[in-house]
């Protein structure tokens, strides 16, 4: 029998902090990708439900898995390959993930999954095209011309799945920009994506804090959906070469600033001891809280008031307060349903153990190289380590907006 990744690593000391992030992306992604990989997810996953999960069909469950850590792997997954024994991790995942994202839209195999059976299907389908986002050339291109039609096939299908008027939007725009990107601006729904821009614009309350719909809510849905589909359905609108009466560049860079304010609030909410404040709904997807500031260190646009030292020392306290001593994973190696260990309370109606692995979110920093400096600066102390060990530490003020845009006609 083969030793599991994680245990054998960890008779390999002292661990430096990639080595350490790199366990966590291979025992959150193996069972899934493996199982996939085989056609056998949905025979073999362990799955879990939220007490009071409501009437949808249950099956979601294996889109939510596989799209949500897909979106979060990515970026690790589309590191060229070289001789390492990282390299071969990644390259075995990635060859999983192929495989997966091929029976995922092939009818004739097990897993095949659920396409439009749910209006959660548009949620998940946009984690999908995410990961294709996030890694053009490593996961989308490489696939074979039918499946690619497939896909795109089953993201229009889609279009009869009215969203809420919420965060839902951004699904809608992330599937209508990468169908513009990835199969020409005859393909996608303009006014899909229109809409969501304007309405995102007008949900914007400021100091880099987005309402989720008409009112702002306390949550982290900013985290969780707004700044980083917001940032990538422009991106996919620029790459597509869109020309409309917006100019997405500006649009971009507004909300770029807006990222990075927001992922300065984030730094500043993790303590000392490497927690964060639990509030919201949507608690379960644990670190996804800190989206925002994983996708500005991997786009290398953290803000001048933070280093990579201090970030990655801070995101990697966390992981290690969260998922060292806790029961966050089930015997087949899925996770539970919690925060912080197995806390099946804490679930909303729509959540299963396949929602939460939108906590794959956080690990978009292995995407930069493990010679970049985010890797080998030294660990510096994050701002709350500072302020409450009587160190200086920088002031904290409200940022406005500096970029304004007008219609072009």
């Amino acid at each position: 029998m083969t030793m599991p990744m994680a245990a054998r690593d960890k008779r390999r000391l002292p661990m430096n902090d990639r080595e350490y992030w790199c366990i966590q992306a291979q025992r959150m992604a193996e069972p899934v990708l493996k199982n996939m990989a085989q056609g056998q997810l949905q025979k073999n996953m362990q799955t879990e439900f939220s007490p009071s999960f409501d009437n949808r069909n249950r099956k979601v469950v294996y889109m939510e898995t596989f799209g949500r850590l897909m979106a979060g792997i990515a970026p690790w997954l589309a590191l060229p390959d070289d001789s390492t024994r990282e390299s071969q991790q990644r390259q075995q995942l990635r060859k999983w993930a192929l495989a997966s994202y091929k029976n995922s839209v092939d009818p004739k195999s097990p897993d095949y999954l659920c396409w439009g059976v749910s209006g959660q299907n548009l949620v998940d389908a946009a984690y999908i095209a995410e990961s294709f986002i996030r890694a053009y050339d490593a996961l989308w291109v490489p696939l074979d011309k039918v499946t690619k039609e497939r896909y795109i096939t089953e993201f229009k299908k889609l279009r009869k799945i009215e969203p809420p008027y919420t965060n839902w939007f951004l699904f809608s725009s992330i599937i209508e920009s990468f169908i513009a990107k990835a199969a020409g601006l005859s393909e996608y729904d303009d006014y899909r994506v229109m809409t969501t821009i304007r309405k995102v614009e007008e949900w914007y309350v400021g100091d880099g804090w987005y309402a989720d719909g008409p009112v702002f809510a306390f949550d982290y849905y900013s985290s969780y959906v707004f700044h980083a589909m917001y940032l990538e359905t422009l991106q996919n609108m620029i790459d597509a070469k869109a020309n409309t009466r917006l100019e997405y560049q500006k649009y971009y860079d507004r909300a770029l600033k807006r990222a990075q304010k927001y992922s300065i609030i984030l730094e500043r909410f993790i303590s000392p001891e490497g927690t964060f404040p639990v509030i919201g709904r949507s608690t379960p997807y644990r670190m996804a809280a800190m989206q925002p500031l994983a996708l500005m260190a991997w786009y290398q646009t953290l803000p001048k008031e933070l280093s990579n030292g201090q970030v990655r020392a801070a995101l990697t306290k966390v992981m290690h307060r969260m998922y060292d001593q806790q029961d966050n994973y089930n015997k087949g190696g899925f996770l539970t349903i919690g925060f912080c260990g197995h806390q099946p309370e804490t679930a909303d109606w729509y959540t299963n153990n396949g929602s939460l692995y939108m906590t794959s979110l956080s690990l978009m920093p292995l995407g930069l190289p493990a010679d970049h400096d985010f890797w080998t600066a030294p660990a510096e102390p994050w701002t709350q380590v500072k302020a409450w060990n009587g160190e200086a530490f920088p002031k904290d003020h409200r940022w406005a907006d500096d970029i304004t845009t007008k219609d072009r006609w």
